[in-house]
């Protein structure tokens, strides 16, 4: 199983309950190529072959260009990437958690490498509103269909 880098200076843990079916949200979470339609952060988002661990993605977010790697896909329940990015090394954790008619989406991100320790509390301020909104814009999607 992947985690987050726990000693990385950069990590930010946020969840939200959604109160949406499980299949509707993970759905609109890993059909990467449509993260642009509802996620205001990401410009344009194309995954290289099917939804498999090993394969990778090419997404970008406030200007810059992301490859990003799938680690680990439990369907329905947890969803890991990660990769390096303009000298950051992120690892993302996403777990979903159907509670009744709601689901808990958490979301964990580890960032390292010279730029982040240049710019520690920048860098995790950034994060934390990018989640921030990722969750947001989830949220509101999901719940569309309701």
């Amino acid at each position: 199983m992947f985690t987050i880098d726990e000693t990385a200076p950069v990590i930010v843990r946020l969840s939200t309950v959604i109160d949406a079916p499980l299949e509707r949200i993970w759905a609109l979470h890993t059909d990467i190529d449509a993260w642009a339609e509802w996620n205001a952060d990401v410009d344009q988002a194309e995954l290289d072959g099917p939804l498999l661990p090993g394969n990778s993605f090419h997404w970008e977010t406030h200007g810059l260009d992301i490859t990003s790697t799938l680690r680990e896909i439990v369907p329905g329940q947890r969803l890991v990437w990660g990769g390096p990015a303009n000298g950051i090394e992120g690892v993302h954790v996403w777990t979903f958690e159907q509670t009744g008619s709601q689901v808990t989406v958490h979301t964990e991100e580890s960032w390292s490498g010279a730029p982040v320790d240049a710019a520690i509390e920048q860098l995790g301020r950034a994060l934390q509103q990018s989640l921030t909104t990722w969750l947001a814009g989830l949220k509101s999607r999901a719940e569309q269909g309701n």
